[in-house]
């Protein structure tokens, strides 16, 4: 399969069929994010203890990018310390913004997103709730917009 094709499925199936896509009732750490270009609004909420992120998930409504940029996120951070979702975000926030990255397969399903450079109308949807879970881990003390 063409590693476009891939990826298109990839950033479909997970916009379709959402990851973590649901209440986090014990979250211990939560932040909003609005696109109002796009519409997009995320609610990020993880339970994080002893610099890990034990548990995250996300609700609203966005386009696909900007859904299957938060569930596969939900996916990759669970377990993570916080370096390591920083180190995340740094990859992922290059891969999209069209910098690049040393190797695409180190990403996994991140790479999915390396076609979003090409639109960067799309760049805010699909980095929306990454910046949406950096605010939760800081604080969440006021909402994030792309605008």
């Amino acid at each position: 399969m063409d590693p476009r094709e891939l990826y298109q499925e990839i950033i479909l199936d997970h916009g379709r069929r959402p990851r973590n896509f649901r209440p986090l009732p014990d979250a211990s750490h939560t932040a909003e994010g609005k696109n109002p270009l796009c519409g997009d609004h995320v609610i990020v909420r993880l339970r994080y203890r002893d610099g890990i992120v034990e548990d995250v998930a996300f609700e609203g409504s966005g386009c696909a990018i900007s859904t299957a940029a938060a569930s596969t996120m939900s996916e990759l951070v669970k377990g993570k310390s916080r370096a390591e979702v920083d180190a995340l975000f740094h990859e992922f926030h290059e891969l999209v913004t069209g910098k690049g990255v040393a190797n695409l397969e180190e990403l996994g399903k991140l790479a999915a997103f390396a076609g979003v450079s090409e639109f960067p109308m799309r760049v805010k949807c699909a980095t929306l709730p990454w910046h949406t879970l950096q605010a939760a881990l800081e604080g969440g003390r006021v909402a994030v917009s792309t605008e």
